[in-house]
């Protein structure tokens, strides 16, 4: 519980596994925004990320998911912060056009929601981004030249930066398996080892976008939980509104993992850090059964307690 007595929980699902609820475009989003009603909600960026659309509201604290982990081993707090200056580093293979139109979405954000983005960087080096789908069937990949990426992201933060958004090319496979609903999103893997290796390198808060040189619109019917992907030419507009209220990260001041009240996994994810911890401060996790994912992964498995609810509805309705 916070200071001011409001209760507070973190929403997770994680990235790559082929989640059946959080892992498309926003499609938690409905979930996150019904119980952060009732409290204050630590959300990693999976959960609400959706292309164009951001299912962030103000009573959520956006958080990547290297950070969270910190947050929940205890080495570092969460310090509430609303319009944080945001840097965009763009990989240099972008070709101008795609460029163009990244600045004109930048610009549009600014405009429509007040975002203060002090302006962008291109690496000096291709960054080299390849994605794949492993044997696990979960969605993972690698990248070429992290340390371009940390250089941009230094200048920026010397510009005054507070939160670094990270533009990197993909290659143009489409994933007809994603598009019609089933297993991972093919570029989550990677995605979350750019922000991962970022955030542990320079402890600032950051999101990915990818972009792709194919900026044309579908006009395919895919499954609607990955519509907000198939109908704009760039992912940018989600990761700068939720990036523009991520909590600052600090080792004295703002909320500490012992001011949680509650965690709330999909029940057979449940292997990450985020819940050993909880488990080791005596803390309620909630393992929603509704959310599938391609792991296995299950409190009987772990031998740890956590309430199995059926459905996200559940935790809801009993909050």
């Amino acid at each position: 519980m916070l200071s001011d007595g409001t209760k507070l929980g973190a929403f997770i699902i994680p990235t790559g596994v082929g989640a059946s609820i959080g892992g498309y475009a926003g499609d938690a989003s409905f979930y996150a925004q019904k119980i952060s009603e009732k409290c204050k909600l630590i959300v990693n960026p999976n959960v609400v990320n959706a292309a164009c659309f951001s299912g962030i509201n103000k009573n959520m604290f956006y958080v990547e998911g290297y950070s969270l982990d910190e947050f929940f081993r205890g080495k570092c707090n969460l310090l509430p912060s609303l319009n944080s200056k945001i840097g965009v580093v763009f990989d240099k293979s972008i070709s101008q056009n795609v460029l163009n139109v990244h600045i004109n979405t930048i610009n549009a954000v600014k405009t429509v929601y007040g975002i203060d983005v002090i302006g962008y960087e291109i690496t000096d080096e291709p960054v080299g981004v390849s994605f794949y789908i492993d044997e696990s069937e979960a969605s993972t990949g690698n990248v070429g030249n992290l340390q371009t990426i940390k250089f941009a992201s230094e200048k920026l933060l010397n510009k005054g930066a507070e939160a670094i958004a990270i533009v990197c090319l993909f290659n143009d496979e489409e994933s007809e398996d994603y598009a019609n609903g089933i297993g991972a999103d093919p570029v989550g893997g990677v995605e979350a080892i750019i922000s991962h290796y970022i955030s542990k390198e320079l402890k600032v808060p950051c999101a990915h976008s990818p972009a792709f040189e194919n900026i044309t619109i579908s006009t395919d019917i895919v499954d609607s939980r990955c519509s907000a992907e198939y109908i704009t030419p760039t992912f940018l507009p989600c990761i700068l509104i939720g990036l523009s209220q991520a909590p600052k990260l600090s080792n004295t001041e703002g909320i500490n993992v012992k001011d949680l009240d509650f965690l709330v996994m999909p029940h057979n994810s449940l292997g990450g850090i985020p819940v050993f911890e909880m488990q080791k401060l005596g803390k309620p996790v909630y393992a929603i059964k509704e959310n599938q994912t391609v792991l296995d992964v299950t409190s009987d498995k772990l031998g740890v307690n956590c309430t199995v609810l059926n459905t996200y509805q559940e935790l809801v309705d009993m909050m």
